[in-house]
């Protein structure tokens, strides 16, 4: 059993989201005495919207979300973990097939309107009894948390990851939550994780998918622990319309501004709780770039130090070598000058102008790194580009997991 990790925040009281009902069961995936299936019933008329992986490898589920995000409309969720179903040929859809029939039977409906997301170990087909046998049992199954619903989603995850919101959206007081899971292989290209959010909230399919992919860009898309993006990576967004308001289906509808603020906060809380997960993790890392060519250019340079093992490792260490931040500016392949290069630890300004500060005393900054929460800057000083990402120091702890991941 893991350790907690460090940075670990508790898991929030959530509201209940009209509209959804929760049950999770055991399927028995692998061979651990927990529940691994996770299956959720959203009322008719749900909207949803969704964010999948862009790794070419990637899983049947990955797939399937993506033909029935097309539609627009969903009746349920179901997760299973231990097995990513990834990398498996026909049988993995197969698999994946018979799950979307058999629940499409049980409630129904168009089997279109069935999502899937797997997680675990790679090349390891899905087993279609046990997966039948744990819908069966998670059909009749008590409703269930949030917090029941995260733990059973998760697979080297070390605590509960979930967040909520409201918003007033045309007199009506709306309600989000979402739950995450993400520890490992994690890296910024859609979606870096399985993360599922709710909300009661009314909302067109079309305008929801506008808004998740816009948060996404700034909030899932802006996380790495170690630089591997996931077969798998998924995150759906579900809205019941069960809170009354007029649908949104633009940003003139009233409340709509509200309503978009309240899901970005939620995806902001849920990428950092990735983050604060991540595999071995002792530090939380916020990288901030500014005075780049563009947004995506100071993205690329933010990843760029993010991605390093020599500055992961050096923050691991307590080592206040800002040498490793300039070393990663000037690899990132994007424009930058030597010359016009400011950096930052924590409130410290260490170099300007390419540079050491005269006379700088490292002591602050080597207080700051003894803290949990890292805050690094760079100032590029060529345009007004800016951008933040989050990750993670690298430690001993990173390798321990993963060389014993499949055990």
């Amino acid at each position: 059993m893991m350790s907690t990790s460090p940075l670990a925040l508790p898991f929030p009281d959530m509201p209940e989201i009209g509209g959804v009902t929760k049950r999770v069961a055991r399927a028995r995936y692998k061979d651990w005495d927990r529940c691994d299936l996770t299956y959720v019933e959203l009322c008719e008329g749900t909207a949803v919207a969704g964010v999948t992986t862009r790794n070419i490898c990637c899983s049947a589920e990955v797939e399937l979300c993506r033909d029935n995000l097309k539609g627009g409309l969903a009746r349920a969720l179901v997760v299973n973990a231990g097995n990513s179903n990834a990398f498996t040929g026909h049988r993995g859809r197969e698999a994946v097939d018979a799950i979307t029939e058999q629940v499409a039977a049980h409630l129904g409906c168009a089997p279109a309107q069935v999502f899937v997301s797997s997680t675990g170990v790679i090349g390891v087909p899905l087993p279609k009894d046990k997966a039948e046998a744990g819908l069966n049992a998670a059909f009749t199954a008590e409703t269930c948390s949030w917090q029941d619903i995260t733990d059973t989603i998760g697979t080297t995850d070390t605590f509960a990851k979930g967040a909520s919101a409201s918003a007033m959206v045309g007199g009506k007081r709306i309600e989000i939550v979402g739950v995450i899971k993400g520890s490992g292989m994690i890296a910024p290209d859609m979606a870096t994780m399985l993360g599922y959010i709710f909300t009661d909230a009314a909302i067109e399919p079309g305008f929801l998918q506008h808004l998740l992919s816009t948060s996404n860009g700034a909030t899932f898309n802006c996380i790495t622990v170690d630089s591997d993006t996931s077969t798998s990576d998924t995150v759906l967004a579900f809205a019941t319309g069960k809170a009354g308001n007029a649908p949104l289906t633009n940003f003139d509808d009233a409340g709509a501004d509200a309503f978009a603020s309240a899901l970005h906060d939620v995806c902001r809380q849920l990428a950092h709780l990735v983050v604060r997960d991540g595999e071995g993790a002792q530090k939380f890392i916020e990288i901030n770039v500014t005075g780049a060519v563009a947004d995506e250019s100071a993205r690329r340079i933010a990843l760029a130090i993010a991605n390093s093992p020599l500055v992961k490792t050096a923050i691991a260490g307590e080592d206040a070598n800002w040498g490793r931040v300039v070393m990663a500016v000037g690899k990132a392949g994007e424009p930058a000058d030597r010359d016009r290069l400011s950096i930052r630890f924590g409130a410290t300004l260490v170099a300007q102008n390419g540079l050491a500060i005269e006379g700088y005393d490292e002591t602050p900054v080597a207080a700051h790194l003894k803290g949990q929460e890292i805050r690094i800057g760079v100032d590029i000083g060529l345009g007004s580009g800016s951008a933040t990402v989050w990750t993670c120091d690298l430690t001993h702890g990173y390798i321990s997991i993963n060389a014993d991941y499949r055990s």
